[in-house]
């Protein structure tokens, strides 16, 4: 067993990082180590395993066998709880530079009993351009035995005085037979429903678990792959649009209500809220700050998880208008959507190749406006608009 078993389909990645890893204990006994470095970028596709792998290479460098994945040091940092290893995921659409000088003094502190002190820096392309710059001055001086791991979709989303201090770790898309057995080895999803999820997620590993494990995730895949099929006037883009919306909305919804709560009961437990004594009732009223600081927090987490859900729908969108370009064009690649294969020559025999690309170019154009804040359903009656006269 190792740290890096779950990292499916990234065997180049594994041998990369197994090395540093080896040079890293060798610096550690006051050799060279020159495969080892202060800064690392990880890339990848959407679902390829970007975090996955900066967790388990933070394992392995805590770990005094290299990643063994059953010591403590391993399962503190699988579990978030390691001392020495800053676990950093923005919660909302950006992140500040308060808090990027928070993290900053945090990592120049020596490590209080682990071999590094790691940094985990999940969507580093979320940070502001002002937080930026004071990232880049820690990257460009680092604390000995600091490691920052960084973590964004592409190396061009971080600045590039930041990119180039780091060594870059590059991650590809699965292969769908490997996401299948990962299913099935792994969480024990049967066969045929590991291969479907698979198929559907396009090497996407934790929306293939989602659509494996969650009927309603797979219920609403199957309504907006249905959305191209029931254009045929202004009322039925009016209300696919709505739908749209609607099926987004519920299921961030669901993803936040559970988390906000779960957030919420801790917080005022941890103020003393339920129990009796001198000075609780003080104590209680000094949460009030608290909570509504956490409250904010939530709000910015909501509007980021709205914007992940609208975003699964609209590439779910792209990826039904793919396959029908590949259907038109003769192309003999593995069709994502080809559950709607009845839908898909339909839509590929009414129309054109260039009529298709005008629609994969609404979506994205939809995408960029949620981007940048219009309103998400008047966003998409406009795409669905597009898709109907293509």
């Amino acid at each position: 067993m190792s740290v890096f078993d779950d990292l499916v389909g990234q065997d180049t990645v594994i041998t990369q990082l197994r090395a540093a890893t080896a040079a890293a204990g060798a610096q550690l006994a006051g050799a060279p180590g020159a495969g080892m470095t202060h800064a690392w970028l990880f890339t990848g596709p959407p679902g390829a395993g970007r975090s996955a792998a900066a967790r388990a290479f933070a394992a392995a460098l805590q770990c005094r066998d290299g990643g063994c994945g059953h010591c403590p040091s391993c399962h503190q940092v699988q579990a978030g709880t390691h001392p020495d290893v800053l676990f950093v995921k923005p919660s909302g659409l950006s992140f500040g530079v308060e808090r990027t000088r928070e993290l900053v003094l945090r990592a120049a502190s020596s490590p209080t009993g682990g071999r590094f002190r790691v940094v985990l820096f999940e969507d580093a392309d979320r940070a502001t351009e002002a937080a930026s710059n004071a990232l880049l001055k820690a990257v460009e001086e680092p604390s000995p035995r600091t490691v920052w791991l960084l973590s964004t979709p592409t190396a061009e989303d971080l600045l590039v005085t930041i990119r180039s201090r780091c060594r870059l770790v590059t991650l590809r898309t699965p292969a769908t037979r490997a996401v299948a057995a990962l299913l099935t080895g792994r969480h024990g999803v049967e066969p045929a429903l590991a291969e479907e999820a698979a198929v559907a997620s396009a090497g996407h590993v934790e929306r293939a678990l989602q659509l494996a494990t969650d009927p309603e995730a797979r219920e609403r895949r199957a309504e907006v792959l249905g959305i191209p099929a029931r254009l045929d006037g202004m009322g039925a883009c009016v209300v696919a649009a709505a739908r749209l919306y609607e099926l987004a909305e519920a299921e961030s919804k669901s993803t936040t209500a559970g988390l906000d709560k779960e957030e919420t009961d801790s917080l005022k437990a941890a103020f003393g809220e339920g129990a009796t004594g001198k000075g609780v009732a003080k104590a209680v009223r000094g949460a009030a700050g608290a909570l509504k600081d956490l409250e904010e927090q939530q709000k910015r987490r909501a509007t980021r998880i709205k914007r992940d859900t609208y975003d699964i729908a609209l590439m779910d969108l792209v990826a039904f208008y793919r396959d029908v370009l590949a259907v038109q064009m003769g192309a003999t690649v593995e069709l994502s959507t080809r559950a709607r294969e009845a839908d898909l020559r339909r839509v590929a025999q009414g129309s054109t190749p260039q009529s298709t690309l005008r629609r994969i170019d609404a979506i994205m154009r939809c995408r960029g406006r949620i981007g940048a804040n219009v309103h998400p359903q008047i966003a998409m009656e406009a795409m669905t608009s597009a898709l109907l006269i293509g």
